[in-house]
């Protein structure tokens, strides 16, 4: 016997390439489906339609298409009610809980479409409150606690917003929807990024930053410490080597032991590093060496100054670390995602792993620029979920000065 359910999608179908993916998709997962009807939509602006039968031979087949297919944009035609189900046991969902995507969602609880609070990809719908006052956010699977109410299945689940590959071409962001290159006028690049900043500030959002320790290698720490004197750093994610290399270059005048206004390594440069990261220990914390005149000059200083936020996740590589990193990775990314409300922009310079976790833990809705010397970075974000990824490959010194230029007025390197 088979199991079916009727689909539809809206949206730029044919030149994105969603129709495609989506059947291909039904194939890949043992399914079957028929095109019941088609509206191409007459102009490049138009959206078109489509209404899909897929079935499969079981209903746990036919579950796992739909919420495949749900990060397509497609849902239920006849959505019903969604199912909720208790966790018996912490950590551990329901076999057959709904897994998220990272775009604007909505659930059918008693007849009332509920937003789903700070979607976030790969995690489940955690259901709270009682009728008429219910609430759904994500959680991860770790967070999960017995008694815990998560929603199963895809019935009673939309996706209101379309994945960014279907968004009409006319956006802020048009000149980088081409594939990743080297070949874009840096000028325009750097004077659209900050008309977005200046947009998202006026707005009253946050602006996020993920960086890498290339931001102090390369010298741009002076650029960066002017954008957030500025404001336009609202909130920092890293690791210890962008806040370890920016102490040492505020101590030490070097950068993993090279002299930065000569280029050229030290005599006992190697060690500068660690003595850092063991000052800053003895004083406390990175607040309490500024507090205490430990830390006079650098990015650090400038956040601490300035009352910003900073949430600095450990790697198994990490030299000490610095007394402020997280070295419990849940513990991390619980931090990274309680900074994630009101950031209305982020940016990711020069670090591969931070941009896709951050990448992991965003909204779909939240525009994402990439800058990195490797094209492969924003490649890497994009085939991980983060569809709205757009990547600008240059030598992220140069670029911090020139966004810096653009940003603070009278600013110069």
């Amino acid at each position: 016997m088979l199991h079916s359910e009727t689909l539809e999608i809206r949206g730029h179908l044919l030149d994105t390439g969603v129709l495609s993916r989506c059947v291909d998709d039904v194939r890949a997962l043992g399914g079957d489906y028929a095109i019941e009807r088609f509206v191409l939509g007459k102009d490049h602006a138009d959206s078109s339609y489509a209404r899909l039968r897929v079935q499969a031979d079981d209903p746990e087949t036919l579950a796992s298409i739909l919420m495949r297919l749900n990060a397509h944009g497609v849902n239920l035609a006849d959505p019903g009610e969604a199912t909720v189900r208790e966790v018996e046991v912490d950590g551990v969902f329901p076999q057959d809980f709904y897994s998220t995507t990272n775009l604007a969602t909505q659930v059918r609880l008693s007849g009332r479409w509920v937003d789903v609070e700070q979607p976030e990809m790969d995690c489940g719908l955690l259901v709270t409150g009682e009728e008429g006052g219910r609430r759904v956010r994500t959680v991860p699977v770790s967070d999960a606690r017995a008694g815990d109410r998560v929603v199963c299945g895809a019935s009673g689940v939309r996706v209101v917003q379309v994945p960014a590959q279907q968004v009409d071409q006319g956006q802020v962001f048009e000149f980088m929807n081409s594939e990743v290159s080297s070949e874009k006028p840096q000028a325009l690049l750097v004077r659209q990024v900050a008309e977005e900043m200046r947009a998202v500030k006026e707005s009253g959002r946050k602006v996020l930053w993920v960086a890498g320790p290339a931001v102090v290698h390369t010298g741009a720490a002076p650029a960066m410490v002017a954008l957030v004197e500025a404001g336009y750093v609202d909130v920092l994610f890293g690791g210890n080597a962008i806040a370890t290399h920016d102490i040492e270059s505020s101590l030490y005048g070097t950068s993993l032991g090279v002299d930065l206004t000569q280029g050229r390594g030290v005599e006992h440069g190697h060690e500068h590093h660690i003595r850092a990261i063991n000052r800053v220990r003895a004083a406390g914390s990175i607040a309490d060496a500024v507090d205490q005149g430990l830390l006079t000059s650098g990015v650090m200083h400038a956040l601490v100054r300035a009352g910003k936020q900073f949430v600095l996740v450990g790697s198994v590589r990490d030299d000490g670390p610095l007394p402020d990193v997280h070295t419990d990775v849940l513990a991390g990314q619980r931090a990274m995602r309680a900074a994630l409300p009101g950031v209305g922009f982020a940016i990711m310079v020069a670090t591969m792993l931070h941009s896709v976790a951050t990448g992991n833990l965003l909204p779909a809705s939240v525009p994402l620029v990439c800058v990195d010397i490797n094209p492969a970075t924003v490649t890497k974000l994009a085939d991980r979920g983060s569809a709205q990824a757009r990547g600008i490959v240059t030598d992220v010194g140069l670029f911090l000065e020139q966004l810096a230029t653009e940003l603070c007025p009278g600013w110069r390197h």
